[in-house]
């Protein structure tokens, strides 16, 4: 069935979820107009929606699932858990067990903490990072998204209409106070001097700067090997520390991002793939610095807790799913994520349309501009490129590819060649449409 249709089942259940949920919703990143598709079920590399229409699946649930849907080690992991219990008011080995696994593949991390999503470990670590320096202000990349904490919320889209020469502090959401704003440092994408002159600005106030070194709103580009390192060097020299978000970029190779820029981070965030398709965070590193969190002497310095937090179930199949990401599926997927790219950025350059893909490993975007994308002012569309991005991306959903909105696309392990071949035919296809509407 073509999206959208008014004999639709999705249609039909969202007119229902509009009685019981604001705008029908409960996810702002799932919300499509004029209706979302509901998905019925999935299985390796495909969903089916209620509709009965098969697709391939690559967004994996904003980049979550890269071992598809229903991996069967990972069904039978959390069976056996089942079996004995889903949560409990006492730690089990489980997370003893994640942790060692996360600690033994990331240099930096001594010692960590679970949390239920990548948010909730971002905000921890901003909260650990105050308590540890005792100052207030974090640093934060401009477009870059760390989850729905207030403070890591700050200028995540601001518009053309308030950039400054250097970004400032814009609100994302309405209501978000002042006092928020004026702690939060806007660093510019991949612009290692004004990153450092802003840093010093407030040398004596800052606790953090948090980075992501592929920010997907920030365009997905990777971040130059100086930009990471001056933002090493600027937090070294001045006692802050550095978080590096690896909620999506931990899924570019085994030991996460940092090998991959030669860098250490004092804290480093986790969630999505490394809890197997089930809710999860995690922030780890220093241990002098984690010791914020010990409860063992008396009260700690930062206390923490959580109902679900390192329940057994996600504990047990993110064990279960980085125990099936060996060196050889990363490199499998760095190689399909390669082909993919380099078979869409062909088909632009066949049809005369102005576009690209980007992005490292089983991570991609597309961008429908031929500019060179560097931060978020330069991967912002404008208004004639987000109306062909739309169309581009209503021609891969209507041809059996389901992407992000937005060009993001993440692979699977269980995608085939054969998977990749049809994406690839689907992005030639969905460009020409793009060509033709123009």
């Amino acid at each position: 069935m073509l999206y959208p249709s008014p004999a639709s089942v999705s249609r039909a259940l969202y007119e229902r979820a509009t009685q019981f949920l604001p705008g029908g919703n409960t996810r702002t990143t799932v919300y499509m107009k004029p209706y979302p598709i509901y998905v019925a079920r999935g299985a390796g590399s495909r969903i089916w929606d209620v509709d009965g229409d098969e697709r391939i699946d690559c967004i994996n649930n904003f980049t979550a699932q890269i071992h598809g849907h229903a991996h069967p080690v990972i069904n039978e992991a959390v069976r056996k858990q089942l079996e004995l219990g889903t949560c409990f008011g006492l730690p089990t080995e489980a997370e003893i067990d994640l942790a060692e696994l996360l600690c033994g593949r990331v240099r930096s991390v001594q010692a960590m903490r679970f949390t239920n999503s990548g948010t909730e470990a971002v905000m921890m670590a901003m909260k650990a990072a105050r308590a540890f320096t005792g100052r207030p202000k974090i640093a934060k990349v401009e477009g870059a998204y760390h989850g729905s904490y207030d403070y890591a919320e700050v200028s995540l889209d601001p518009s053309p209409a308030n950039w400054g020469a250097d970004p400032s502090s814009i609100p994302y959401a309405q209501g978000t106070p002042q006092t928020v704003l004026q702690d939060v440092v806007v660093l510019p994408f991949n612009n290692p001097e004004a990153a450092r002159r802003l840093v010093l600005a407030h040398r004596d106030t800052l606790a953090a700067i948090v980075v992501d070194p592929m920010p997907n709103r920030a365009g997905l580009v990777p971040a130059s090997a100086e930009y990471i390192q001056a933002l090493r060097a600027v937090a070294d020299e001045i006692g802050a520390l550095l978080i590096f978000d690896e909620v999506i970029s931990f899924r570019l190779g085994h030991g996460g991002a940092q090998p991959l820029w030669g860098v250490e981070a004092d804290l480093t965030t986790f969630g999505k793939i490394i809890g197997g398709g089930f809710p999860v965070g995690a922030v780890g590193g220093r241990r002098d610095v984690m010791a914020v969190f010990d409860p063992s002497g008396g009260k700690p310095v930062l206390p923490h807790g959580g109902t679900f937090s390192a329940n057994p179930v996600s504990m047990r199949a993110g064990i279960a799913a980085l125990q099936l990401l060996d060196h050889a599926a990363f490199t499998r997927l760095a190689a399909m994520g390669d082909r993919l790219r380099a078979g869409i950025n062909a088909a632009f350059a066949r049809h005369g349309v102005e576009g690209q893909a980007v992005g490292m490993g089983s991570l991609l975007k597309v961008h429908l501009t031929a500019r060179e994308v560097v931060d978020y002012r330069t991967a912002l569309p404008h208004p004639a490129e987000a109306h062909a991005l739309a169309t581009f991306m209503l021609g891969l959903l209507n041809r059996g590819v389901f992407a992000a909105s937005y060009g993001l696309m993440a692979l699977s392990t269980p995608m085939t060649e054969a998977d990749i071949d049809h994406v690839i035919g689907a992005a030639d296809e969905a460009i020409g449409d793009v060509a033709r509407s123009r």
